[in-house]
């Protein structure tokens, strides 16, 4: 298979099935729907406030001080829920930063 330009026959018959193709709105929306799961868009999409994040790095320093001094299993269990979220928020917030 050659990497070459098309013939211009091929060419205008490639060029008629898109012009086809892009004019079936159903067609459209679903193509665009279908680039990212839903899950995941909202999930990249997510742009904490400041507060937000501070509240959630105060509450998990304030768990990892507590689980520190207690070893309270559930304390320790809290710690490992909250600081992920936590992490990706202020990383959120740092790349909205980053980009304005």
């Amino acid at each position: 298979m050659s990497t070459g330009r098309l013939p211009d026959r091929e060419q205008r018959i490639l060029n008629e099935i898109e012009r086809a193709l892009s004019r079936d709105r159903r067609l459209v929306r679903r193509l665009r729907s279908a680039r990212r799961p839903p899950a995941l868009s909202r999930v990249a999409s997510y742009a904490p406030r400041l507060w937000t994040v501070v509240v959630l790095v105060a509450v998990s320093v304030a768990l990892l001080t507590a689980g520190a001094v207690t070893s309270e299993p559930g304390v320790i269990w809290a710690f490992a829920a909250v600081w992920p979220v936590a992490l990706f928020s202020v990383l959120r917030l740092l790349c909205r930063r980053a980009q304005s």
